[in-house]
Formats: C-alpha cells, structure tokens, sequence
C-alpha cells in the first residue's frame, strides 16, 4: 500500500507517468520537462503563462529548475521495482502493493493483473485491451459504448448503436480485422518509405561523397597552381637572368669599343697639340732662312705617326724606307711637292676610315634582346601548357574545302563571308550548300585547345566536324547532322546545335574571342567566352568515332580568323 501510494505521489499530472527529468516552477509543482515545456508553448502568445496545477500566472515565461531530489526518488523507486519500467500501468485490485496490469477491460474501465484477469474471465465477456489509463477513448463519445466496429468509408470507430444511426447502410469490419489490415497497410508503406529513405540516403551519400571529392580536386588544384606559378617565378627569373646578361655582355663590348676610339683619339689630339705647338713656335721665327729650312707639317695627317723628319728638311718617301725596293727602281721619286701631296691624301683617307669606325661604333642590339625575352616567354607558355595537360595546335584553314563565297587569308587563317566568288578547281571535299569550310589537321586523340576570334558582323559558326560531313544538302549544315557540333555566334546571343537540336545559352556575346576546349578520349568538347572573368558557353559529351576537325560557317559579311597563341 505504502508503495503505491508513494507510486502516485511520483506521477507526473500532465502524462500521468512517473516524471521524466523532473522540473520544478516557482509555485512549488513539479512536471517532466518535456510535459511543461509542450504546455507552455501552447501558451506562447495568450498574454501570460499559468500553472497547469494550481494556475498560478506569471506574467513571462517562467524559469525551469531541475528538481534532482525527485529525479533521484524516481530512480530509486524504479530500481526497487523494476517491473514497474515496462508499462508503469498497475492493477486497480492489488491496492496492498503495486503489481503491474497485463490488460485493461474497456467495459469496467479497470486494469487487471494476471490473478485478477483470470477471475475477471471466468465471470464476464468484456473486451479487453493493452494495459492502459485512458479509458475515454475506447468508448463512442455519443452513446458511452465500447468501440466494436470501424466504418472505412467514415474512416471512423463505432459502437453497436452507431450501426443503427448515421452509418446505417455504410460497410463495416470488426475493430481487430479493421486493425489487422491497418497495421499491414502501415508495415506495407513502411516498407516503401524504408525503400524511399534507403534511395534518398544513397543519393545523400553520393552527394556527401562528391562534395568531398570536389574539395579534394580543389584542394589538389590550389596545390598544382600553386607550384605551377613557383616554376612560372623560376623560369621568369631565370628569362630576366639571361635577358641582363645579354645587356651587360652587350654594354660590355661597345663599351669596351668605344674606350678604345677614346684612346686612340686621345693619342692623335696629343700629336695634333704637338704640331700646334710647333707651328705656333715657327710662325714666330723671324730668321728667314731658318724658317725656310725647317720642314713643312703635313696637316692633314691625324694619326699614323710622323710622316716628316726634322732632317735637313728632306722628307722620306715609301720608296726610300726600303732599300731593296731603291735599288730595284729605275727612278725614284724625288718630286717632294708630289710626296707630300700623295702623303696628304693616304691621310685623308684614313680619316675618313677613322670616321667611319667612329660612325659604326655599336650600339645595344635591342633586337636581339627581345628575341631572348621573346623564347623565354614561348618556353613557359609551352612549359604551362604542357603542365596542364593539353596541346596547343596551329590551325591552318583547308582552302580545298571553302565554299565558292568564303575568302581564305594567305596565312590560311582567316575565313571572311564575300559577294564575289572565288576562281578555285573544282575539289571533291569542297561545300556547294552552305558557306563553310575545314581545317586541315584533324585530332583523333588527346586534348587540346585554340582560340578563334569573330569580327561581330553577320553571323559565324564556330564547331568541330567528321571529315565525311556532307557537302551538299540541308544536312551539309554545321549542327544539322550528327557529325558535327557548333556554337552560333550572333548579335542576339548564342544558340548550340546538334543533329539539329539547338539550345539557346540566353547570353548576349561581351567580348569576340572565343575559346574552344576537345578532350578527345573523353568525348568532351566546351566552348568559352574569354571576357573577364572567362564565361563557359556550352559542353557537348558524345563517343567521337572519326578525326574531328575545326568547321566554321560565315555568314553576311562575317570573318572569322584562328587566334595564334605563342
């Protein structure tokens, strides 16, 4: 007796059940904390809060204290009777000690131990139910009987008398049949929903797993670009090394050149002081005979040493330095105004050669210190591209394939759309229809990349296409067929196509580069918008079965040129 009524001091008046993690409001009554909580927030927005027990307001929500005195008795209680856990629903004739009900007659409206149960059969048929309180919903709400029946059509339970009433006529089953097919209907959608989640947590899953697999390539990228700019650095430094070196070795031996001329200069500006000096001394002489004497100076002599002595006045010639060349001749020279003049002009020539040296002097061969920037900058665009993985091709336009009104450029890069028709041989690959033409490489393998740029007049096709495309014909046209693919480039936007299936990107054209990527063995080929920041168009995926090669359809005045990227 003690125990049960110590079992319903323990009971939480909202639930009915022993407290779950009892909580205490500032009126002295205490609830599970999930009960109170659920009350309160019914209450939210009334005005006020009140105690469900003895309705004592507060004016804001009031605090919540953890009571762990009674958290602790329920634990205690609980552990001295155990069996009390499972349904916590108690027999009402064992009033002496709890015992735990096994069923519940829905007639009596009493809960029966498995002694009392035995005796309740014997004397009486009443139906009977799991252990539970809550007697009010076994029963019809209008004629106070037991629910026996359930009408589906209704989607009701009734009782004997309600058969006679409103649901007269209606099909009806007994609650347990009713019962037992609403519990295989509900294990049947179980079923499906366990199906339903198990594919929504698969999908989950692999959304979860390419996320990461998306932040691992990121990661790798960042890791990549970063060390592809480390060697970028590397190979700038070492352009910038080569580059000063050439312009130092160059500063180097002009420099080195002119210190020379200087010298040499110098030299003959101190012969030319001495002769001044001397000249200067001579007109100053006023013994005629001696003046007379004294040798002239040729003036003209800027270099090459003395060609006068101071010998009796006699002057030397060419002849007269070599005696065997004196004994040879028959008749030396001695006209010694013919000497000097001969000497005068040797002279003169040599200053005129001197000029010209001087003329020429070097200077800083810019040329060739472009060309060294120039093939470094080459080496690391062949270097990063190589990196990244892709190839960069040159492109040249096959004019055997040109349509009669298509112009090709002498370079054999540029494609304009012209009113005059071309003189050409007849060419068995050549387009009759439309105003295409090809390329003449074609790539059956690996990825590579080019860019094409549009004068944005008329209309320009730019796509990929098998060789054996047709050259006559509406299905001649570039997407119109199955073997080609192609980005439209307008005015109005951008449209691609395929077997003559369009999809309009519904973007206006910003920039006239564009740039297309083919991953061969992929079956990938993406078209780009190189504006700032690059804009990707389009990406067609197929199986390539054939070498593909660059097509371009002009029209109305368009042209359109192979960008060359060195």
């Amino acid at each position: 007796m003690a125990s049960a009524e110590l079992r319903d001091e323990l009971d939480c008046s909202i639930c009915l059940s022993l407290y779950t993690d009892p909580v205490s409001l500032r009126c002295g009554h205490n609830f599970c904390r999930s009960c109170i909580v659920q009350v309160l927030d019914t209450q939210d927005g009334s005005g006020g809060y009140s105690c469900p027990d003895c309705r004592a307001e507060y004016p804001e929500r009031p605090a919540l204290e953890k009571n762990r005195k009674l958290g602790n008795i329920v634990e205690r209680f609980l552990s001295t009777y155990p069996d009390m856990e499972e349904t916590r629903i108690f027999c009402t004739y064992c009033t002496k000690s709890p015992v735990p009900a096994v069923k519940s007659c829905l007639h009596c409206e009493n809960s029966l131990c498995g002694d009392h149960l035995t005796a309740h059969n014997k004397t009486m048929n009443h139906i009977l139910t799991e252990p539970t309180n809550y007697f009010g919903n076994k029963k019809c709400s209008i004629h106070k009987k037991v629910l026996e029946y359930y009408c589906p059509q209704d989607a009701a339970c009734l009782c004997g008398f309600c058969l006679v009433g409103e649901h007269r006529g209606h099909i009806v089953e007994l609650i347990d049949n009713a019962f037992e097919e609403k519990v295989k209907k509900l294990r049947k959608d179980l079923e499906e929903i366990k199906c339903q989640k198990a594919e929504f947590q698969t999908r989950l899953q692999n959304l979860y797993d390419h996320q990461r697999n998306i932040q691992e390539k990121a990661s790798d990228k960042r890791k990549n670009v970063s060390k592809l700019f480390m060697d970028i650095n590397k190979q700038l430094e070492m352009a910038e090394k080569k580059a000063l070196s050439e312009i130092s070795r160059q500063e180097e031996k002009i420099v080195s050149q002119i210190s020379d001329l200087i010298k040499k200069l110098e030299i003959e500006e101190d012969e030319l002081s001495r002769k001044m000096r001397h000249l200067e001394e001579m007109c100053h002489v006023t013994d005629p005979i001696r003046l007379l004497q004294e040798p002239d100076i040729t003036v003209c002599d800027h270099g090459g040493g003395e060609d006068t002595g101071r010998d009796g006045g006699k002057i030397k010639s060419e002849n007269e330095s070599d005696p065997e060349i004196q004994d040879n001749e028959a008749a030396p020279v001695t006209d010694q105004e013919s000497e000097q003049g001969k000497t005068c002009d040797n002279n003169m020539v040599e200053d005129k050669e001197e000029a010209e040296e001087y003329d020429m002097v070097d200077d800083l061969d810019e040329v060739v210190i472009l060309l060294i920037l120039h093939r470094s900058m080459r080496d690391i665009v062949i270097n990063v591209t190589s990196q990244l993985g892709f190839h960069v091709p040159d492109i040249l336009l096959d004019e055997d394939t040109a349509h009669g009104y298509v112009k090709v450029s002498e370079d054999l890069k540029t494609a304009t759309r012209t009113a005059q028709l071309q003189k050409r041989p007849k060419s068995p690959g050549r387009f009759l229809s439309y105003p295409q033409l090809l390329s003449r490489c074609g790539f059956s393998s690996g990825r590579h990349y080019w860019e094409v740029e549009w004068n944005q007049f008329g209309r320009c096709d730019v796509g990929m296409s098998y060789p054996s495309v047709e050259k006559r014909g509406e299905q001649s046209g570039i997407g119109d067929n199955d073997k080609s693919w192609c980005i439209i480039m307008r005015d109005s936007g951008f449209i691609a196509s395929h077997n003559s299936v369009i999809s309009i990107l519904n973007v206006k054209p910003i920039c006239p580069t564009l740039g297309v990527f083919l991953d061969y063995e992929s079956g990938r080929l993406s078209f780009y918008e190189l504006c700032d920041p690059i804009r990707h168009l389009h990406t067609f995926t197929a199986s390539f079965s054939e070498p593909l090669h660059v097509i371009f359809f002009i029209d109305h005045e368009a042209s359109v040129t192979m960008y060359v990227i060195t």
